[in-house]
């Protein structure tokens, strides 16, 4: 099979990494570990060397009798220099867990360690699994190494949402299981072995080829939906979002509308992008820069919305409904502009929009998961949002509480609860990307039950 060396970085999630190699080894490829001293702490050498079969690294003169090989191969008759033999030798570089400081490292070039010393020699593919404290992930300096790593060609798996190590603490940072982790590592590799086939280099040009999306997007979209896509199987799906608000006219310069900005259905759209989907966006009235690679439709009213969502619809497999739709709009709207002077009041008759997910439900093909976003005010909004669910034909629905001012329209934070037929899941509070990609996790399981 293929040759993983896995990087095993300080954090508790390292106690993953073991069940890593386990099923690793169980389908056949070899495995070398090098591990930080830090992650020693977590867990011992002893544990790896016994699944795979060969002596762990922690330091670059540690003396490795393998001489840089892997299990199984004959190694060398000279003394290599180890921290270059072992990844020289190596068809994927994995670091599980990567931690904050090991990113850190490995994005400013730093070499005082085994592990950062190879990887900066590794001409093989690079994934990383980021795990950390929420904060620590989601802090500016953290996502910045992480967008100078993946532009470098580097492959990311998200971390997933839940409960953190810290009691009583929840959000993004937990590393994936390690079923999702190899499959990560085997799509990369299958990509890696196809673009050698066809001469492209080998693993350093599928490394390449990777990073920078058919589409030209750049390398951080074409990274992220490779290790991605691997690990929740987006690759080939069509995802269709909506976001923002729409406006009704009252003539032709005000209007009735909401203060939704879009900033959370963008998010999905990125999320959705970067585990493989093809994703095109409806985007009402919405002025934050166009995520790039998606598709973009631009659909200011509910009239305009329910249009281009019934012809988006029918190749989409996913809907995510992020997008405030207005529930009504002014009867009879005045073309041109209503003087101030030819009127003491303005009384404004209202008419309800037509109910665009409802009908979006009524008509869904099978196969299709539709989610929606329901605003609600108070205590009432959970028993409000789970009779959406049935009224409109839904898979899930993502509720809002509108009656804080910390989250939701407009905030960058966010706090949802999933409701679905099989039960409810709360994604607590944080940056609304890392709450997009508690939601897709929460799609993720709907599609693999059906």
């Amino acid at each position: 099979m293929s040759r993983i060396l896995l990087g095993v970085s300080g954090g508790i999630a390292a106690y993953k990494a073991l069940e890593l190699v386990r099923l690793a080894t169980g389908a056949g490829h070899s495995v070398r570990v090098i591990q930080t001293p830090s992650s020693r702490r977590f867990v011992g050498q002893a544990s790896f060397e016994a699944l795979t079969g060969a002596p762990v690294l922690t330091g670059e003169f540690d003396h490795d009798p393998f001489r840089g090989a892997f299990p199984g191969e004959q190694p060398p008759a000279h003394e290599p220099i180890g921290h270059l033999e072992i990844v020289a030798k190596a068809e994927l570089l994995l670091i599980a867990p990567a931690s904050a400081n090991t990113i850190a490292k490995l994005a400013h070039g730093h070499a005082e360690s085994m592990l950062s010393t190879a990887a900066l020699a590794a001409r093989c593919p690079l994934l990383l699994a980021p795990a950390m404290n929420a904060a620590m992930y989601e802090h500016p300096a953290t996502q910045a190494n992480l967008d100078l790593l993946r532009a470098r060609g580097a492959h990311v798996i998200e971390p997933e949402s839940g409960r953190l190590a810290s009691k009583g603490e929840e959000g993004v940072g937990r590393l994936p299981e390690p079923a999702a982790l190899l499959a990560a590592c085997e799509a990369i590799l299958a990509g890696a072995a196809g673009a050698g086939a066809a001469g492209a280099g080998g693993a350093a040009g599928a490394r390449a080829a990777s990073a920078g999306g058919a589409d030209g997007s750049g390398a951080a979209a074409g990274a992220e939906a490779t290790a991605g896509s691997a690990r929740q199987s987006w690759a080939g799906m069509k995802v269709l979002v909506t976001a923002g608000g729409t406006r009704e006219p009252i003539d032709g310069v005000r209007f009735v509308g909401n203060t939704s900005t879009g900033r959370m259905g963008l998010a999905l759209a990125e999320a959705a992008q970067a585990r493989g989907a093809q994703v095109s966006v409806i985007a009402a009235n919405v002025s934050l820069p166009k995520p790039a690679g998606v598709r973009w439709i631009d659909a200011p009213t509910a009239a305009q919305m329910k249009s281009a969502c019934e012809r988006e619809i029918q190749d989409a497999d996913v809907l995510l409904m992020a997008a405030a739709i207005a529930d009504f709009r002014p009867a009879s709207p005045v073309d041109g502009k209503i003087k101030k002077r030819q009127t003491e009041s303005l009384t404004l008759q209202l008419e309800p929009t037509a109910d665009v997910l409802a009908g979006l439900g009524a008509a869904r093909r099978p196969g299709q998961t539709l989610v929606g976003f329901a605003a609600e005010h108070g205590e009432q909004g959970l028993a409000h949002a789970r009779a959406k669910l049935s009224e409109k034909h839904l898979d899930a629905i993502v509720l809002n509480d509108i009656s804080r001012s910390d989250i939701g329209f407009a905030a960058a934070e966010n706090e949802v609860t999933v409701i679905a037929a099989d039960g409810e899941r709360t994604i607590a509070k944080a940056s609304k990307r890392a709450v997009a990609e508690g939601i897709l996790d929460a799609v993720q399981r709907l599609r693999a039950a059906t």
